[in-house]
């Protein structure tokens, strides 16, 4: 492993953090690079987190997650379901045109549109119609009302007119955030510089650059190396001890937004078993992944709900580390060693599983190997497949894992973590999992204005999820980021950097 980390930095590192032409750039060290820059079908946190420095929103989150005007300068919500905004005036794209509520329209009724497969359509499907009143004014109206909407418009807004006439939004964006695209170099490194027109007042940068290191230990070792200013979360425990002793670098740590968990697919007859996902379950010992592999960055979970959350309920538990009593949850299921060879087997078929994830976090490679170690010794017979993370989740996305690990981030609301992931049918449902009392109680939670109804709902949905366990959730993700005295920055759990630039 070392060998192969000297390898990284003398070799392909080297080559990636080669000075930019700017004079005073911030380099953050990325985990892997975009693959588009149209923030409607974006996908990984690298393309949110550019994103959101290329475009601007209706609507910013800050770093308490709290709503501030972005291209909406105001807006009200005169019925249940109707939302108006109203816009800035003279807002720029970087293209030097004038945005307007037809820009705004366009980007929701395209992420709306199911032939471009934008990621997050399910967050704006509550969404009846959108209408530009005037140049500067949009109306919303519902299907009924939607509480999470607001905490979804920091979407950023597209160029109807760029877009439209031909423009390649995915590699050449235009939008109206405070940097530009400058180069993008792919696997290697993305150059963004100031807009000097930007409607918020120039970024207190010469440039910002994404340099992308896929290694966890190499990242870090680079930015000790002076050749980064910035690396945050995902890191390796092992370096992340050593980073908070040196008194040289800034360093802070917050509850994050995020989830490590285990997707089950629920479709092959073997894991649609509630039973059985139970037993596996009581397999995963959280406790010595997040203290020994994670170093205790992260939190040991117990359910789908955040403990940051206004839904948290500490009495909704998902099983925990058990083996003997897997031993007697596999036995009531039917599944014993019948043959004497140390695998358990039922009606003459072993219950051979595959683990699986994705080859650029060691943590969680490191985590897989663990679980499979105690599946094994406790006659489950488990084998482990990695794979590149574009091929890893694209074959999650397509339903063809059986077990995988992953994880969520900018969970923002209960909705954003459970709407899309089990309802019936949902866009993020990779598992096939669909329970009708559970989409009842989702339907809920997005449509009640009550924060009290709305909690109900999703530790109502919570309490079944802990015991169905389409998910088990191993942990609730820490944030870490690390920066050099010259950066000023206001640590965000999702991981944006408006604060660097002064944006």
């Amino acid at each position: 492993m070392l060998k192969f980390v000297r390898m990284l930095i003398s070799v392909g590192i080297a080559a990636a953090i080669a000075p930019a032409a700017f004079a005073d750039v911030v380099r953050l060290g990325a985990d892997v690079d975009s693959a588009t820059m149209d923030p409607r079908i974006q996908r990984n946190t690298t393309e949110y987190r550019v994103n959101n420095l290329i475009y601007d929103g209706l609507v910013q989150l800050n770093a308490n997650l709290q709503v501030e005007p972005g291209l909406a300068e105001s807006w009200e919500n005169p019925e249940p379901t109707v939302w108006i905004f109203h816009l800035r005036e003279n807002v720029m794209f970087h293209d030097g045109s004038i945005l307007d509520a037809d820009d705004v329209v366009f980007t929701f009724e395209t992420i709306l549109d199911p032939d471009l497969k934008a990621r997050f359509r399910s967050l704006f499907t509550p969404i009846d119609t959108i209408e530009a009143l005037d140049a500067n004014t949009v109306k919303i109206t519902l299907k009924e009302p939607y509480a999470p909407l607001l905490s979804y418009l920091d979407m950023g807004i597209v160029s109807k007119d760029y877009v439209e006439g031909g423009g390649n939004i995915q590699s050449t964006p235009v939008g109206t955030g405070p940097l530009k695209l400058s180069n993008w170099e792919r696997g290697s490194r993305i150059s963004l510089e100031p807009f000097e027109d930007y409607w918020g007042g120039s970024p207190n940068t010469d440039g910002f650059e994404f340099v992308v290191v896929g290694d966890n230990t190499a990242r870090a070792q680079a930015f000790e190396a002076g050749d980064l200013s910035i690396i945050q979360s995902p890191l390796s425990s092992q370096d992340i001890g050593r980073l908070v002793a040196n008194t040289q670098f800034q360093n802070e740590i917050l509850g994050g937004l995020g989830i490590t968990y285990l997707n089950f697919n629920t479709q092959p007859p073997l894991l649609g078993d509630p039973a059985l996902r139970r037993a596996l379950a009581m397999l995963v010992d959280q406790s010595t992944i997040v203290d020994a592999i994670y170093e205790g960055v992260d939190q040991v979970a117990t359910s789908i709900l955040l403990p940051s959350s206004w839904a948290y309920d500490a009495s909704i538990a998902q099983p925990g580390f058990d083996p003997e009593g897997a031993k007697d949850a596999f036995a009531a299921a039917g599944w014993t060693d019948s043959n004497g060879d140390g695998t358990l087997d039922k009606d003459g078929q072993a219950l051979s599983i595959v683990l699986s994830t994705h080859s650029e976090d060691p943590n969680r490679i490191q985590s897989l190997e663990y679980i499979q170690a105690i599946m094994l010794e406790n006659g489950v017979d488990a084998s482990i497949s990695i794979a590149d993370w574009p091929a890893f989740s694209e074959g999650v996305r397509g339903g063809q894992h059986e077990i995988a690990l992953l994880g969520w981030l900018n969970i923002v609301d209960p909705d954003r973590l459970m709407y899309g992931q089990f309802h019936t049918g949902g866009s993020f449902n990779w598992g096939g999992y669909s329970n009708a009392e559970v989409d009842a109680h989702l339907e809920t939670g997005r449509s009640a204005t009550d924060v009290g109804d709305r909690t109900a709902a999703y530790q109502a949905a919570a309490a079944i999820i802990a015991n169905e366990l389409p998910y088990f959730v191993i942990a609730y993700q820490g944030y870490q980021v690390f920066y050099t005295d010259d950066v000023t920055l206001d640590p965000d759990a999702r991981g944006m950097m408006r604060s660097v630039i002064g944006n």
